[in-house]
């Protein structure tokens, strides 16, 4: 498995512990026992055969004979993070039927709630095995998971997840695999596999692409003018491919117009040609581009923010671009840079005065481009250290609500109404009162009288449990966005499937991150 340059998948992904929590006053809703419970073992007696012994039959049964279509061995576990970190089992998905699978991932919509893209990051990078209802649906299922998190700019994992899978398994995975590695600037590789391989791609471009970089100018110089002479590419991409081969004769022509559609290869052959193009209108994985040294440090910022935002970039990345120099101006981006690195300065110095003169100007920053949970995914533990009072502590105590460390916050003899239901909350306990905040009575109920969707848990005890957790995270979505049923129902399952450390946070989120 290739090593992940720049994208550590257990940093990167912030993967959640599945497994309840163990501090709450009642056991939370499990119908999983796997995941509520270690499974017992049962000890057993050696039985020892005395020495010369003919063998002898134990029972007048006939042997179990296990039937395996020809071809076919056991089903191969896909997926770059195990179960022990997970806490999800191997065979999440062998009730479901990949093209099902794969329509529920397309369906999903855009996630803007941490909890819910941590969630879908776990179960796209678990290890699980597919289905077995079809000869090749566990190549169909990792080209579904790969797509996803393509899609989502996490183009490390995915690069890896589809080199596991096998990228020459099918001109499929190979396209997939290519896409991947034009995006990441390693497209080399792949080239020098079409070379001993080329029937695993049939796209003009590419071979042309590879010739090229393969020095072989002559056959990508012939295998242009066979696809101009026959009319297999679109006039776009061999006017590009084109200056691509012969930038001499293009020399002082003005630049190629935008292409309405954008593909990877595209994508890279204007960037070949001396013409990048913006990023800020592509979909998340063109972003990726930017955070090469190669851009400049608006852009490497521009791309932090956005992927970060979304999931697809580790904390820890994400923080070094942002303290990597000084800012260089002004207003909007650079004013989230100077701010974050004042208060990372002032913690440095566990100055507290100088620690709470900051702490306000960086958290509005960080509201400001939505990247909250970040903030406090990075400064929740340091700032436990610190001796905060006053307005200063309620508001860390708010910060480290939305960190892994939510569980650690405790009440003051004076807690408001706001900050017991918070904490209860993040304790997994019954609510006493409903505070007047956005969708508290929603997430009150889940914890109070928990409605989980009877057919979700269903499928979940069924062997569809992968499936019914991408119809958990949508309702969660749904519900984050003002649906108040939605919320209660997609909490209460996530209880039920003893996915509790993401309801909770799930409802902390909901309740603390102020989204227009």
């Amino acid at each position: 498995m290739q090593v992940l340059r720049h994208f550590g998948v257990l940093c990167l992904m912030a993967l959640p512990n599945v497994t309840p929590a163990q501090n709450t006053q009642e056991a939370p809703l499990s119908v999983i026992d796997w995941l509520g419970e270690k499974p017992k073992v049962i000890p057993k007696t050696a039985v020892v055969a005395k020495p010369g012994e003919a063998p002898v039959a134990t029972s007048a049964l006939p042997p179990v004979v296990t039937v395996t279509p020809l071809g076919e061995g056991s089903p191969r576990a896909i997926g770059l993070v195990p179960p022990s970190v997970t806490g999800l089992p191997l065979d999440i998905w062998q009730g479901s039927e990949t093209v099902a699978i794969a329509r529920l991932l397309d369906q999903l919509p855009d996630l803007h709630l941490p909890a819910a893209r941590s969630l879908l990051y776990t179960l796209l990078l678990a290890e699980a095995t597919a289905p077995q209802t079809a000869a090749k649906q566990g190549d169909l299922l990792a080209l579904a998971r790969v797509k996803a998190l393509m899609e989502a700019g996490a183009l490390d994992p995915a690069l890896s997840l589809i080199e596991q899978a096998g990228v020459a398994t099918s001109p499929d995975h190979f396209a997939l695999w290519m896409q991947i590695s034009l995006l990441l600037g390693v497209e080399d590789r792949a080239c020098q596999l079409l070379t001993g391989k080329p029937y695993l791609s049939s796209d003009y471009g590419v071979r042309i692409l590879c010739a090229a970089r393969a020095g072989k100018w002559d056959n990508a110089a012939l295998t242009l003018g066979s696809a101009q002479a026959l009319q297999l590419l679109a006039e776009a991409d061999l006017a590009l491919l084109d200056r691509f081969l012969n930038p001499d004769l293009f020399e002082g022509m003005p630049p190629l117009p935008v292409p309405r559609k954008m593909d990877p290869l595209t994508f890279r052959m204007f960037e070949a040609i001396g013409e990048p193009l913006p990023t800020r209108t592509l979909p998340p994985a063109y972003a990726v581009a930017d955070l090469r040294d190669i851009a400049g440090w608006k852009a490497q910022l521009d791309a932090a923010e956005r992927l970060t935002r979304i999931g697809a970039l580790p904390d820890n990345r994400f923080l070094g671009i942002y303290t990597d120099r000084e800012a260089a101006a002004s207003g909007g981006i650079w004013d989230r840079v100077e701010a974050l690195q004042r208060f990372d300065t002032a913690l440095g110095t566990r100055n507290v005065d100088a620690i709470s003169k900051t702490l306000g100007p960086a958290w509005r920053a960080m509201q400001e481009a939505e990247l909250e949970v970040n903030f406090a995914t990075l400064y929740a533990e340091p700032l436990q250290q610190i001796a905060l009072e006053g307005g200063s502590a309620a508001f860390r105590d708010r910060i480290i609500l939305l960190s892994p460390l939510y569980e650690s916050v405790g009440l003051g003899d004076a807690a408001s109404p706001e900050m017991t239901f918070l904490v209860t909350i993040a304790r997994g306990e019954t609510p006493g009162s409903v505070p007047d905040m956005p969708q508290a009575a929603g997430i009150a109920s889940a914890f109070t009288q928990p409605t989980p969707r009877v057919a979700l848990i269903n499928a979940a005890q069924n062997g569809q449990l992968g499936a019914s957790i991408l119809n958990s995270i949508a309702l969660l979505e749904e519900g984050a966005r003002g649906d108040t049923a939605a919320l209660r129902d997609g909490l209460s399952t996530l209880r039920a499937l003893g996915l509790e450390d993401i309801a909770r946070r799930a409802s902390l989120q909901v309740l603390l991150l102020e989204r227009g």
